[in-house]
């Protein structure tokens, strides 16, 4: 009876113990979850918000890629209904010939200035995509290949000759203005147009003319009529008893200095690897396509940054 009774202050101090023990450990976890509680919500609504801009970043890229996409397909579109309304005015010979008629012309234009809207390259002027051989689709009053078309036509009838292309070369801030001429089918020349030309803004730039040469022929035997070879023979023959330097005058062309004669300002409303657009003072455009392989577009998006 004595030992148990012993064992009760034992027994009794363990209970409380344990009780302090358990409420300790019940008021641990019950602050526990409270902080529990309380931080989730704002956790979760920080990757909530994390989940919702990585949504709209990348939803924002796709709209963007898809509208850069709309853009190229409405530009190449429109790049390739102006070709064809060229050839629907009846192309080049048409347009030097005077054949072209007002509803071709305001057709062509009108497609020439939705091309013009969709312009890719920022800087022209200081593109490579500007170097290179060009050939004239469309041209104006001002330009210098009516004036390459004006000489060739004031000189022979046009019976006799026919101006079968027109290229321009671009190297170096100088260009190059060829008109290929065609007498009687048989006998093939070229009139040269050379110019300076020189940046006066990322659209604007100045040309100069420097000379103007009339290349001597080229006999194309094998087409010449009959009834006319005994006439080129003569000729040849002709020129080859002239004095050396006369001969050589006539080997090398007629050149007509134009230093100091005629300058114009014109802008770039559009280029890219396959058509340059220019306007004149007077806003009429000229149009030409290219005829070599077009510059790198890095070396070009390079250029245009570094101007």
């Amino acid at each position: 009876m004595a030992s148990l009774q012993s064992s009760l202050p034992a027994i009794s101090t363990l209970r409380s113990s344990f009780s302090s023990s358990s409420s300790a450990a019940s008021s641990s976890i019950s602050t526990t979850s409270l902080v529990t509680l309380t931080k989730s919500p704002d956790s979760y609504r920080s990757t909530r918000r994390k989940l919702k801009c990585r949504a709209m970043v990348q939803q924002q890229a796709v709209q963007g890629a898809a509208a850069t996409y709309a853009k190229e397909m409405e530009r190449l579109s429109a790049k390739e209904s102006l070709l064809l309304a060229f050839k629907d005015s009846g192309g080049f010979e048409a347009l030097v010939t005077g054949k072209t008629s007002d509803m071709q012309r305001i057709d062509v234009n009108e497609r020439i200035t939705g091309l013009e809207r969709l312009n890719p390259t920022p800087r022209p002027t200081t593109s490579p995509f500007l170097e290179g051989r060009w050939n004239f689709e469309w041209f104006g009053s001002g330009s210098p290949g009516l004036f390459a078309a004006i000489f060739i036509f004031e000189r022979f009838p046009s019976t006799l000759a026919n101006l079968s292309k027109m290229e321009m070369m671009i190297k170096d801030q100088k260009a190059n203005i060829t008109a290929n001429l065609k007498l009687l089918n048989s006998i093939e020349s070229k009139f040269i147009v050379s110019t300076n030309l020189s940046v006066e803004g990322p659209l604007r730039m100045k040309e100069e003319y420097v000379e103007g040469i009339l290349e001597s022929p080229t006999v194309i035997e094998e087409t010449i009529p009959e009834q006319l070879k005994g006439a080129l023979s003569q000729a040849v023959t002709t020129v080859q008893q002239l004095p050396v330097p006369i001969r050589d005058v006539v080997a090398s062309g007629l050149r007509v200095p134009l230093i100091g004669t005629f300058q114009r300002l014109f802008m770039i409303s559009y280029l890219d690897e396959e058509i340059l657009i220019i306007r004149d003072t007077a806003g009429i455009p000229e149009v030409l396509t290219r005829l070599d392989a077009p510059t790198s577009p890095i070396a070009d998006s390079l250029a245009d940054y570094e101007s």
